[in-house]
């Protein structure tokens, strides 16, 4: 059975990695672990991810979104048959056709429509949405900007990043959105806000794991290694069990032919990774 690596995941399904590990930790998808413990996704993981994102973002409650995933991957095949599929959801009922049987929701507003095939050994999903009406701008309620941000970011970057924005205003001690506001930043290539972004967040509440890992992998991506080193054993001198960020560390450390050092480290991944507390 084919499986998908993370880079065909945002190609196919245009979702980013930090998406990706995000609703594995949630438990939508439980990908197997290649041969140097990467994730190796099935067909059928491909379209939960993408449903489940869906349905996460229309707010659907999330024991509902699990009751609605185990009866999709009920229906999917292993792989994609060679008449193809189309996948739609409607609030959280998710249909499955097949073949002659495709066709679109014809009644309600649906949140999700996919036509998937396989071209040339190739998979392709192509999204449908119906047009929605142009909808008023809600008046935004004290805490609200958090919610809003995070429904904003796949359709709007630009707004979800004035949403996080007004989320720190309003609330300089909330981590998470520093977090959020500083990885939207540099996901859209914006490093320079990124790391003022990081160093404001730092200054304001203090050290944080998963701040100091966004940190840390902004200052690789510029270049900077040393730095990156120092964010990076900041992180886990919070978080001794952050797993990607001794991923991280091994890679550099390799990189930097400091090679004791990666294999400690990449060992400390497998243990975390693999469950195995010893």
């Amino acid at each position: 059975m084919r499986s998908y690596s993370m880079r065909d995941v945002q190609r196919v399904l245009r979702l980013s990695p930090d998406t990706t590990r995000n609703l594995i930790k949630a438990g939508f998808v439980k990908p197997a672990r290649g041969a140097r413990r990467e994730y190796c996704f099935s067909f059928q993981d491909l379209i939960v991810l993408r449903t489940a994102r869906a349905l996460i973002d229309a707010k659907i409650p999330a024991r509902r979104i699990r009751r609605s995933l185990e009866s999709l991957r009920r229906e999917l095949p292993e792989s994609v048959p060679l008449s193809g599929l189309s996948i739609s959801a409607v609030g959280d009922h998710v249909v499955v056709r097949e073949g002659d049987s495709q066709r679109q929701v014809d009644s309600g507003q649906y949140l999700l429509g996919l036509d998937i095939s396989m071209e040339d050994g190739v998979l392709r999903v192509v999204e449908h949405r119906e047009p929605a009406p142009p909808a008023p701008v809600p008046t935004v309620l004290p805490g609200d900007w958090f919610a809003q941000a995070l429904s904003l970011e796949r359709t709007d970057p630009q707004a979800a990043l004035a949403a996080w924005r007004h989320a720190v205003d309003e609330d300089a001690s909330n981590t998470a959105a520093w977090t959020n506001l500083g990885r939207l930043l540099h996901e859209q290539g914006l490093t320079t806000q990124a790391a003022e972004v990081y160093r404001r967040a730092l200054a304001q509440v203090g050290p944080d794991a998963l701040l100091l890992f966004n940190q840390g992998v902004l200052l690789e991506d510029l270049g900077n290694s040393s730095a990156a080193l120092a964010a990076y054993q900041s992180a886990l001198a919070e978080d001794p069990d952050l797993a990607d960020c001794h991923y991280n560390l091994a890679r550099l450390y390799e990189s930097l032919g400091e090679a004791q050092h990666a294999i400690r480290h990449l060992g400390q991944y497998r243990r975390l990774v693999s469950g195995d507390s010893r």
